[in-house]
């Protein structure tokens, strides 16, 4: 345990009184809310020999329930009811015999509103994914701090750290807003101190603590009532599977439990890593070795597998959440590795975060090509193992898959656009499809213009599919400056590149457009007018889908709400070419005016339409 995140921490919570020369390293949650859906709350309380002390709370309206004692002697879990209980500071005594050896004040909060007002993410918005790190160094004082693992920054070495934080999302969410995003989704910002490759955020070492170098607590509550302030809403990534191995409690567990393959680590022996077979979730014939060497094996040797079987793990990992939530006012959370806890556990977790923010929204990761592994997870869904997840959306890289396939298949019967039309048909296997979350690319895999051979066109046509079906969209961080990684693709440290403009002295600055190329300028404008126009269409974000099989070459798709009709048009045809629009008379636009939604050019929907060239064309009826 490093004595300057043990500073912070105790900066950041309440003060503790050693009395006798005995102290408390944590008290976790550091502090709570009064008026919670769920009155009972566990407090993790950590120091050495902490268990041979006697609890003693100094308020009339806060029961103990129940404490705990660990295997290790340093841990005690204290369950308190605080149905009773009103805002305000109150003591814990930690006693021996009648002596106070420790005093302990704990602040209860008064919650900031109306739990029914905490809304999450839908399908008007658009959410940009960032890897901080690697966006903007907004505060070069933050780079290196004293006592973590990690020191060297170094931008010329793609998994070192890079310096981008909070401070710098912060001074450029105007281009953010301006761009037409309306959410934002960063990589983990909990500290992450381990010795190489702590930058991406994935191996937390402290649940309750944002990592210095990305800047503080009050740091990320600025970010998020910033946006706020702009109708913007903050969506934090949280790893409920894994932590880091230099996680603080890995060097003094407190269950035999704790950790999966836990006697395994502590002997030293190698380890145990998951099969990956994430069908054991559903697979009604799995064996139970299976099961478990998916659900316990760790993901890598440097992220140990949490037991959330262990009830003490269980409640940690969902108060842990809520805290979040609560504190830094979020408008979601994306739960990375969805399928690889356990999945009973999952339930709780995703139940007990909607019970307490009933309009709140949760997206987790099922990296899968399947759409019932993806439904399966929705919340709503009647799984035939009577299931139910109580997760509101998850992520589709089935579609995300089938456009990139559809757009460069030549056509045939079975190959091309037909791939996308029969892909978005499979939206009856969804409980809600309007809530999936669709994007082009994310971290960890190749940039959707690297994808797309670095074909400027296929990727205009992939990204407006992907923001114009019934979806949440989500784009990455620099997509619309064509950000590619063609030369070394896939590889995660280039995936993850800096956004140019992010650090003094870049000869490059796409938040100015100084140096971009013509293609880069021209897709930033895309960019824009399609997510600004996105943003104010009520079609796009719950209007009736009704979509055309493929047809020489093109495929039309239509979405429609009430005097609204926006039509898109997906050309693969490398010639001009006529289009008989009488194929599409049910839709109802014979006579009406329309307009390009990127150049304004207008005409009158007629008997045909000539497609000039290979692209897409994105048409409204809205004046």
């Amino acid at each position: 345990m490093k004595q300057i995140l043990i500073k912070i921490t105790f900066m950041l919570s309440a003060c503790i009184f050693s009395l006798q020369g005995q102290s408390i390293d944590r008290v976790e949650p550091m502090h709570w809310w009064a008026g919670m859906e769920n009155p009972e709350l566990q407090l993790l309380v950590y120091g050495e020999n902490v268990s041979d002390l006697t609890t003693v709370i100094q308020n009339e309206k806060i029961e103990i329930l129940k404490i705990h004692k660990a295997k290790s002697p340093n841990y005690l879990f204290i369950d308190l009811d605080l149905s009773k209980a009103s805002a305000g500071v109150f003591n814990i005594q930690f006693k021996k015999g009648n002596k106070v050896v420790i005093s302990h004040e704990y602040n209860l909060k008064n919650r900031k509103k109306d739990a029914s007002l905490v809304q999450g993410f839908d399908s008007s918005d658009a959410v940009l994914l960032i890897t901080p790190d690697r966006f903007v160094n907004g505060n070069a004082s933050n780079d290196q701090i004293e006592g973590l693992l990690e020191q060297e920054v170094n931008r010329s070495d793609n998994y070192k750290r890079h310096g981008g934080d909070i401070e710098g999302i912060i001074d450029h969410l105007s281009y953010i807003d301006d761009l037409g995003y309306t959410a934002i989704w960063t990589n983990p910002l909990l500290t992450n101190d381990m010795s190489s490759q702590s930058y991406h955020g994935y191996a937390i070492t402290d649940l309750y603590e944002i990592d210095p170098r990305f800047g503080t607590l009050d740091d990320y509550k600025a970010l998020s009532k910033e946006m706020s302030s702009r109708g913007m809403k903050l969506i934090m990534d949280q790893v409920a599977n894994h932590c880091g191995l230099e996680h603080w409690w890995m060097k003094d567990l407190p269950f035999e439990d704790w950790v999966n393959f836990q006697k395994e680590f502590e002997n030293g022996e190698k380890t145990k890593y998951s099969n990956h077979r994430r069908t054991t979730n559903q697979d009604r014939y799995a064996s139970e070795s299976d099961k478990k060497g998916m659900a316990d094996g760790w993901f890598v040797s440097s992220m140990p597998d949490l037991n959330q079987r262990n009830p003490f793990m269980a409640k940690y990992i969902i108060q842990n959440s809520i805290w979040w939530v609560e504190e830094a006012s979020l408008g979601g959370i994306r739960q990375d590795t969805y399928p690889y806890p356990d999945k009973q556990f999952m339930s709780d977790w995703a139940g007990a975060i909607m019970n307490e923010y009933p309009n709140f929204s949760i997206v987790g990761e099922e990296w899968s090509y399947n759409p019932l592994l993806i439904g399966y997870w929705q919340d709503g869904k009647k799984n035939q193992d009577d299931y139910d997840s109580n997760l509101t959306s998850s992520m589709d890289f089935a579609m995300q898959k089938l456009v990139i396939d559809g757009l460069k298949e030549e056509e045939s019967w079975d190959k091309g656009l037909v791939k996308i039309y029969e892909g978005l048909a499979n939206d009856f296997g969804y409980s809600n499809p309007e809530q999936i979350m669709v994007f082009p690319d994310n971290h960890d895999m190749s940039r959707i213009h690297t994808q797309m051979d670095l074909d400027v066109t296929k990727t205009k046509m992939a990204l407006s599919y992907y923001a114009l079906i019934p979806r949440v969209f989500q784009g990455f961080y620099g997509t619309e400056i064509l950000m590619h990684d063609s030369a070394k693709p896939g590889d995660h440290g280039l995936v993850r590149t800096d956004f140019p403009g992010g650090w003094t002295g870049d000869k490059v600055n796409a938040f100015t457009g100084a140096g971009l190329t013509d293609p880069q300028r021209d897709m930033q404008n895309f960019m824009s007018k399609l997510l600004n126009y996105r943003k104010s269409s009520t079609a796009i974000h719950k209007g009736k889908t009704v979509h055309f099989a493929p047809f020489m070459g093109t495929y039309f798709m239509f979405r429609t709400l009430d005097d609204e009709t926006v039509v898109v048009i997906l050309n693969k045809n490398e010639e001009p070419m006529t289009i008989d629009l009488k194929r599409y008379v049910e839709i109802g636009l014979e006579g009406k005016s329309i307009k390009s939604i990127i150049d304004d050019s207008e005409f009158v929907w007629g008997d045909s339409i000539d497609l000039e060239e290979k692209g897409v064309l994105i048409l409204t009826t809205k004046k």
